[in-house]
């Protein structure tokens, strides 16, 4: 594989919070713009051309997901598929009722997507809390669906420790009550088996961008028979679920990226963990005091969330302009709050404060690993004291 990075470049290792585009998948765009340039739903042979590619993108992420190809509405971001499936749900279920439950942990697309409903429109929201490593307890769940509970939504796995909910037991205690689920499976598509009938969800959320395709494209899988109300008005493309002329170079994209990952599961994540897991031992050898967030096994293989004492981890990564990566926490006017998920998950403030998230991905290697382990063990050293 071609690497996106040259020579001397920073180590990345934030692939939670985008991955570059892999050349193959780069490919994929520049023949469709080339090629397949015809509005879909016109009745020509360059529309042809463009709806064979959207068919064939569709038929290549439903292999990966495990559905079928009609199940799938193209959006134009992870985002906006969490929307379509949460208020989409919510105004196809008034008259029948108005609770939703999520979990505190969810991306921001998921909880202000619940929150809007609650605010302008009354629905009632329940926001499930987590334990040390941030899962759902699927006894909570079944505590918190009532009568009128109309949809509940849980993330598969958190985007920054990379804890993954146990998303059959949960969907099982909806179905149990014929209440439909909806899992933001973003950070965990391409990375680990997301087939919808294991996971038994309603409706699945995709990020392309997060499996080494383009930003402005997701999906939204949605298992026949789910009411769901579209939010974008106008013709009736993706089933009338999602008006707007198709994406058909990013779809195509998104397609062939899915067909790259089915292809390289399970040996890539096992690589990945092995990556993963030599990046954690490196770290804790050098820092006396660091403290994994997160589940120790049920998590992403990709994701190292740790704690570095007496230091905060924004001013950690801006020591080490070697290492690309993030943290979780919010800044705001020279202020630094810590992040709402490790509070939520109950890590003291001080300790959320010096967390950072290292993230690894298709190009990650042994060499790239240890460099920035003693990078980042060398600044820590030197704020700490």
């Amino acid at each position: 594989m071609i690497s996106p990075f040259a020579p001397g470049d920073p180590i990345y290792l934030d692939y939670n919070a985008t991955t570059p585009v892999d050349p193959r998948v780069a490919a994929v765009v520049a023949d469709a713009l080339r090629n397949s340039w015809g509005n879909p739903s016109s009745a020509h042979a360059y529309s042809a051309r463009a709806h064979a590619a959207m068919d064939a993108a569709r038929g290549q992420l439903a292999a990966l997901l495990g559905c079928a190809a009609d199940e799938l509405v193209f959006t134009g971001a992870g985002s906006e598929s969490d929307n379509l499936a949460i208020k989409g749900i919510a105004f196809a279920s008034r008259g029948r009722g108005d609770h939703l439950v999520t979990s505190a942990v969810e991306h921001p697309a998921v909880l202000n997507a619940c929150r809007w409903l609650a605010d302008r429109l009354g629905f009632r929201l329940t926001i499930l809390p987590v334990d040390g490593t941030g899962r759902v307890d699927p006894d909570a769940l079944r505590r918190a669906v009532e009568p009128g509970t109309v949809l509940v939504s849980v993330m598969h796995a958190n985007n920054e420790v990379g804890t993954l909910n146990p998303i059959a037991e949960l969907a099982a205690v909806c179905h149990e009550r014929g209440v439909p689920f909806h899992t933001d499976a973003a950070q965990s598509v391409g990375k680990v088996p997301a087939r919808v009938d294991e996971l038994g969800v309603d409706l699945l959320t995709v990020a392309a961008h997060k499996l080494y395709a383009p930003k402005g494209i997701g999906a939204l899988y949605v298992r026949r028979g789910t009411r769901l109300d579209s939010l974008v008005h106008g013709a009736g493309h993706e089933g009338g679920r999602r008006a707007g002329t198709e994406n058909v170079p990013y779809a195509a994209a998104l397609g062939r990226a899915a067909e790259l990952c089915q292809g390289m599961l399970p040996g890539d994540a096992e690589r990945l963990r092995a990556l993963r897991d030599r990046l954690h031992a490196a770290l804790a050898e050098r820092v006396p005091g660091l403290e994994l967030n997160g589940h120790p096994t049920e998590r992403l293989p990709n994701t190292l969330n740790v704690s570095f004492p007496r230091v905060d981890g924004e001013e950690l990564l801006a020591a080490t302009p070697g290492v690309a990566a993030s943290t979780g926490s919010a800044c705001h006017a020279g202020r630094t709050d810590p992040s709402s998920v490790l509070l939520a998950m109950g890590i003291t403030p001080a300790r959320a404060l010096g967390a950072v998230r290292l993230t690894l991905g298709r190009w990650s290697t042994a060499d790239e690993v240890d460099r920035a382990a003693a990078l980042l063990a060398e600044s820590w050293r030197h704020l700490a004291g």
